[in-house]
């Protein structure tokens, strides 16, 4: 027999068939005795690997992880909702005669001022119908002419006794009759004129183009929108508050508005309308907004956030907050990291509303008192431990 050696130490031995015994020997036999040899050879070499690399590796440096401690805040939850700016005035220019746009003389996004035109509609009927009461007033007048003459001397014969009083009556409400249809006819006329101008539409006030509805060569009809405008510099919030929660928006100490840029601001004016939606079952609220939030622009959104009423109101019942980065969020779980004794504990929470723009309220799961990490991801790693206060 001979004695196959691997070069590791530890390396265990295999005793193979001398090459007298391996000349009788089939070929299959000697072929599994080598490959047992070898695949001994290789297990012995990868398990000293692990070995040799933990003699040779440095020494792990642990990770440290600031804790805080979990409190209670002073501030009360209240009612945080999403809203939409809106123009405090805005107006829809609508056509008042029918015609097709001949030009859009503007376009979203041009400033205007009051007066200035802003589309042309085509006027050709217009003009044919103040031609018309133009022709009617000059026949009035030739009526009344008319009428006058008759008058005047009908009283004159009668003054010499050769017409009967009946025909002085007559002629002199032929004379009213007239000077009836003359002020018809000039009614008309400055109907017909109002008409044609109605062919160009302008603006009704100093304000921004916020959307053209028609085009050039789109028939426009009587009450059809032509374009929308709003006055920039007079903006509000419009938030929608549920029915369940506006007992406490009421209540509300202080109501801030959320600009798109992270600002909070305090609207100037608050109005709750009286009504309630019967559909959607909300209250609409209306925070008119500084002069100086020139950026603004109707539809952006942003966040209303109602205060609760007293800024006393911290008590034992009081909802503990933690910072956003000390939670962890997988899928519909949330947890923290708990510090307990040297090392951390996952610890799965119940959270709430935000509370502004880095904490967020823990309704169950953590205790006044317990420290937690303040970085949920740092907390994780292998070797993580308690830092000390952040």
């Amino acid at each position: 027999m001979a004695i196959l050696n691997t070069p590791h130490s530890g390396a265990a031995s295999v005793a193979l068939p001398t090459a007298s015994l391996a000349w009788r020997a089939p070929a299959k036999v000697r072929a599994l005795a080598l490959a047992a040899s070898m695949w001994m050879a290789v297990g012995a070499a990868t398990s000293a690997a692990p070995a040799q690399a933990a003699e040779t590796s440095p020494t792990a440096v642990p990770v440290r992880v600031p804790v805080l401690v979990v409190k209670q805040r002073g501030t009360a939850a209240g009612v945080s909702l999403d809203g939409a700016v809106q123009a405090r005035r805005q107006a829809t220019v609508a056509a008042q005669v029918g015609g097709n746009v001949l030009a859009l003389l503007v376009k979203a996004g041009d400033r205007v001022k009051a007066g200035q035109p802003l589309a042309r509609l085509d006027d050709r009927d217009a003009n044919a119908g103040l031609q018309r009461t133009d022709a009617g007033v000059a026949q009035a007048e030739a009526e009344l002419r008319n009428a006058r003459l008759a008058a005047e001397r009908q009283r004159e014969l009668r003054s010499k006794g050769f017409v009967s009083q009946a025909a002085v009556d007559t002629a002199e409400t032929q004379l009213k009759a007239a000077q009836a249809g003359l002020a018809q006819a000039s009614g008309a006329r400055s109907q017909a004129a109002l008409a044609r101008g109605f062919a160009t539409l302008v603006a009704p006030f100093d304000g921004v183009v916020l959307a053209t509805h028609l085009d050039a060569g789109d028939l426009a009809s009587p009450g059809r929108p032509v374009l929308t405008l709003y006055a920039p510099g007079a903006l509000r919030a419009v938030v929608q508050v549920p029915a369940s929660q506006a007992a406490q928006a009421r209540a509300a100490r202080q109501v801030q508005v959320q600009l798109p840029d992270g600002q909070w601001v305090t609207p100037t004016a608050v109005q709750a309308l009286p009504v309630t939606d019967p559909i959607s079952q909300t209250v609409e609220w209306r925070l008119d907004l500084a002069a100086a939030t020139d950026t603004l622009s109707p539809g952006q959104s942003l966040r209303v956030r109602f205060d609760d009423p007293a800024p006393d109101a911290a008590t034992s019942t009081a909802p503990l907050t933690v910072p956003q980065a000390a939670v962890l969020r997988r899928g519909e779980l949330d947890a923290v990291y708990v510090q307990r004794e040297q090392r951390f504990v996952l610890r799965a929470v119940r959270l709430g509303r935000q509370q502004g723009t880095d904490r967020v309220e823990v309704l169950a799961g953590l205790k006044p008192g317990e420290r937690i990490a303040t970085d949920a991801v740092r907390a994780g790693l292998a070797g993580a431990l308690p830092g000390g206060e952040p």
